[in-house]
């Protein structure tokens, strides 16, 4: 229902990203029960790919085409949804509430979190979309409630003499953007001037502090469902079951940003100000790799999560720092990926004669990434400055105690070092 695309426009706010993704998630569970429950019956036939209606097809191009993050809120909530709800609850009223019993408890686990995801939507249509907004985006609204007249609305049970509908946003073939867009939240998108993963695997440094990198770690990791987005978008032919385990996996990766996020704020540490979250990494995959090299790099590096020095690491030290919240996040960050891997085994992996080979392929797709280092600061796109400094000593006036000076002095980049600690040769 909501294509792939996570989009986050100058208005827009992390938030949106994850809450497109948890409902992306969401309509993909509901989905797959759906599909399940239509493959038991005698009819309809299991023929689900089938657009059933043109009109249809031209209500959710439109609003995958939306060019606005406006546009794109008010129809996924203000329309899709309450027609999904209706076509539900209709389906709820005119059943055989005894012979179709599987199907209403799917319907009725479905409407529950319906019911959440345009909560959530008018929450987010009340801060954004003015009243004059509203008046420029009427026609395409109209548009919208044509499509759905025209198709009998989502149930198809209502038809109606039908308008000739004009495409508009869908006119021209859909294009997805590769380019991550980012808020008033990230002023510093091509930073590159701190390098967690030295720190966090350097046995000199406390686990106190170490902590605080890893809150960086998973608020970066914003930009993994900002990369597979576009594997899901431009991926094609896969069974229905490839895009329910990657909508998964890709809510995961929102979810694990937006602990990063809760850790920093738990210590009084604005990390918008404060600590530089970048996109480079999403970035330079999305524009210079196809989508199954994207999917090689992600393999990559979620295999070299599994050993004791990955994940296991992680969470040992989150418990070692006394920080519940940190301890509590890499218990949950270290299951998810360990789902990631099987995921990765099932629709990845097959397309290689063993696992050596496939992960040899990941890395040798990330080596060809090249990060313009010196190119974004000559441009004055950033000066990859180290703000490490200033968020430690926040942090050690929330515990109370005075910085080390050591830990203070921490300089690395991503300059020559990228995320697991392999040399760059190729960094312009």
């Amino acid at each position: 229902m909501f294509g792939a695309e996570m989009r986050m426009d100058a208005e827009g706010h992390l938030q949106f990203v994850d809450g497109f993704s948890l409902h992306a998630h969401l309509c993909a569970e509901h989905v797959s029960a759906l599909r399940k429950r239509v493959s038991e019956m005698r009819e309809p036939p299991l023929n689900l790919e089938a657009v059933p209606d043109p009109n249809l097809e031209i209500f959710f191009d439109e609003i995958l085409s939306a060019p606005t993050t406006e546009e794109l809120l008010l129809g996924l909530y203000e329309k899709a949804l309450p027609a999904l709800k209706a076509a539900l609850e209709r389906h709820l009223k005119e059943t055989n509430p005894l012979a179709d019993q599987p199907s209403t408890r799917v319907c009725r686990f479905a409407l529950i979190e319906i019911d959440d995801m345009i909560e959530f939507g008018f929450r987010s249509i009340a801060s954004l979309v003015d009243g004059p907004c509203r008046e420029t985006t009427r026609p395409w609204i109209g548009l919208l409630d044509d499509c759905l007249a025209a198709a009998g609305t989502i149930s198809g049970a209502d038809k109606s003499a039908a308008k000739p509908i004009q495409r508009r946003h869908s006119a021209a073939p859909y294009q997805y953007d590769r380019i991550p867009k980012r808020d008033e939240r990230f002023p510093d998108p091509f930073n590159m001037g701190v390098n967690a993963e030295v720190f966090l695997y350097d046995a000199k440094f406390p686990p106190e502090p170490k902590t605080l990198m890893m809150f960086y770690k998973r608020l970066r990791e914003i930009d993994v469902p900002e990369m597979m987005a576009s594997i899901i978008t431009e991926t094609r032919d896969k069974p229905w079951k490839y895009s329910r385990d990657m909508t998964r996996q890709l809510w995961d990766e929102a979810r694990h940003a937006m602990m990063g996020e809760v850790g920093f704020a738990n210590l009084g540490i604005d990390w918008p100000h404060k600590v530089m979250i970048n996109h480079t990494w999403s970035l330079a995959l999305n524009t210079q790799l196809k989508p199954i090299e994207r999917h090689a790099v992600l393999y990559f590096i979620e295999q070299g999560l599994m050993p004791k020095n990955g994940k296991r690491f992680e969470w040992e030290v989150g418990r070692a720092s006394h920080n519940p919240l940190s301890g509590l996040f890499q218990d949950y960050d270290w299951a998810d990926e360990v789902l990631h891997a099987r995921i990765g085994r099932d629709w990845y992996l097959k397309d290689f004669k063993n696992p050596q080979e496939a992960v040899r392929y990941g890395d040798q797709c990330w080596s060809r990434v090249l990060m313009n280092w010196e190119s974004w600061r000559q441009q004055g796109l950033t000066q990859h400055r180290n703000w490490w400094p200033e968020v430690y000593r926040e942090a050690c006036k929330h515990w109370g105690i005075e910085p080390d000076p050591e830990v203070l002095a921490y300089s690395t980049t991503y300059q020559t070092v990228r995320a697991d600690l392999k040399e760059l040769t190729g960094s312009a």
